[in-house]
């Protein structure tokens, strides 16, 4: 695979699909609807009266290695959660941050013990969470 730009990603589905890499978005968009699928984090449901469903988009992102070299196409279907209003469509929103003091604690704990330490990259964190309310999305 080839070095790119990193602002050469596309930006809409259009874009992606007449980009020069098409296929491997394809395979990137399908990997994302299956995780969703396989984690079970939406039904396909009729839309209830009175309810102005959330839009959605597709992201993309060319990951790369230490080297700068394209190791992988990710894709990822988000909400457009920015149509909504607090107090009417939500009533907080919290998502759990690590903080930069900790992980550089957990590191020095880990050099002066010897310890070795393990990158982990979690594709679906965010699907291991859990929603009181009912959202629509379209």
């Amino acid at each position: 695979m080839e070095n790119l730009p990193d602002d050469d990603d596309p930006y809409t589905y259009n874009e992606a699909m007449e980009d020069v890499d098409s296929r491997h978005w394809q395979k990137a968009m399908q990997s994302e609807i299956e995780s969703m699928f396989d984690n079970k984090v939406w039904s396909l449901v009729n839309m209830p009266k009175g309810i102005k469903p959330i839009g959605c988009k597709w992201v993309y992102k060319r990951k790369r290695g230490m080297d700068g070299k394209l190791e992988t196409f990710k894709a990822r279907l988000v909400a457009k959660g920015y149509t909504q209003k607090e107090g009417i469509d939500y009533e907080e929103t919290f998502s759990h941050v690590a903080m930069l003091k900790s992980i550089r604690i957990l590191l020095s704990i880990a050099a002066s013990l010897d310890l070795e330490i393990w990158q982990m990259d979690v594709k679906t964190a965010f699907l291991n969470g859990s929603l009181d309310e009912s959202i629509y999305m379209m």
